[in-house]
């Protein structure tokens, strides 16, 4: 379905008991509205679909609340990452690894809209420049504020330290505990999903991959 189609879409009303239920708002998707509004439309609509009233007090503010938290969770979007660096590289000589551990990140999977969580870990080997230490995590988090999937969301943040350092070599690990798979589906509360990314001196020398691998342990239990 595209834009078009979305936009000539009447909202449905729902039925209590056989009857329409009169307090609910039947208007038009409006593609001249601003973002937020249209979500707050689009969920107001999804709320009358699953049979609510998008007016009782405890509803009637969630459609502007879901608003600001996509708002809060996609800003990755609108993240430019010349900005977020701002000039935070480092003249510096050092050939030896780099390592930063336990990186909270929080996205939304893309399948379910559903959150993953979990911890990221970078690695790289300096080439003429280092890094401020949380533009590493600010990079992480970028990328997580989008819809992803944990597999791509390892690979870009690798891509983009690539970029920006042209470093000997970069890695990323990231650990994921994913509610899509925890609260519904499999039901699989416990499992974690372990991705990585390998780049450069670390993707062409296993002695020193393994050794990246040692300084991190094993996956948490």
């Amino acid at each position: 379905m595209n834009w078009d189609e979305i936009e000539s879409m009447p909202v449905e009303k729902p039925r209590e008991n056989g009857r329409e239920d009169h307090r609910v708002a039947s208007e038009t998707y409006d593609p001249h509205l601003d973002r937020d509004e249209k979500i707050r439309l689009l969920v107001r609509s999804l709320l009358i679909v699953l049979g609510q009233d998008p007016d009782q007090s405890g509803l009637k503010g969630t459609p502007d609340r879901i608003a600001r938290m996509y708002t809060e969770l996609l800003s990755g979007y609108e993240t430019n990452v010349e900005t977020l660096v701002n000039g935070a590289l480092f003249d510096v000589d050092y050939g030896e690894m780099v390592v930063v551990k336990d990186i909270e990140y929080y996205s939304l999977c893309e399948h379910h809209l559903l959150p993953f969580f979990g911890r990221a870990h970078v690695a790289y080997i300096p080439g003429k420049q280092v890094i401020g230490l949380s533009k590493i995590a600010r990079i992480v988090q970028m990328y997580a504020r989008r819809l992803q999937l944990q597999e791509r969301l390892t690979q870009q943040v690798a891509a983009q330290l690539q970029e920006v350092l042209q470093p000997q070599g970069v890695a990323v690990v990231m650990e994921g505990t994913h509610l899509c798979m925890a609260m519904r589906g499999a039901k699989q509360h416990d499992a974690r999903m372990r991705t990585s990314a390998m780049l450069g001196r670390f993707h062409d020398e296993l002695a020193l991959r393994a050794e990246l691998l040692q300084q991190l342990g094993p996956a948490p239990m």
